[in-house]
């Protein structure tokens, strides 16, 4: 089996856990956070929801530039998760049925003010 393929088919498998714990998110606990410093539930959430399709789109970048994860917004409702995860979805499906063997054993590299700090 391709590389792609073999990922693409484990992904199949976790994409509907993620979802369940998404949809199962209270609406009314979204802002809740267990500290001060800490990143709201709704934040968690939506970053779970990006990560897949955030991960594709950055490795068909290469070198990619090290992401921001301060800005992560508060989103709005449990809905705007969801849509972002079925985006993020939608994103992997695509970028793996288009990927062989020879691209899936490049090297990535990502790189933080134009250092390489992964590789």
């Amino acid at each position: 089996m391709p590389i792609a393929q073999s990922l693409l088919s484990e992904f199949e498998v976790q994409a509907p856990i993620t979802r369940k714990f998404l949809e199962r998110l209270p609406e009314d606990w979204l802002s809740w956070k267990p500290h001060e410093k800490s990143r709201s539930a709704g934040q968690l959430a939506l970053h779970l929801a990006l990560v897949p399709g955030a991960v594709v789109r950055f490795v068909q970048n290469n070198p990619a530039q090290a992401p921001d994860f301060a800005s992560i917004p508060q989103p709005a409702s449990r809905e705007k998760i969801l849509k972002a995860f079925e985006e993020s979805i939608a994103a992997v499906r695509s970028a793996l049925s288009k990927c062989d063997d020879a691209t899936m054993q490049e090297t990535w590299r990502m790189v933080a003010n134009g250092r390489e700090v992964l590789a």
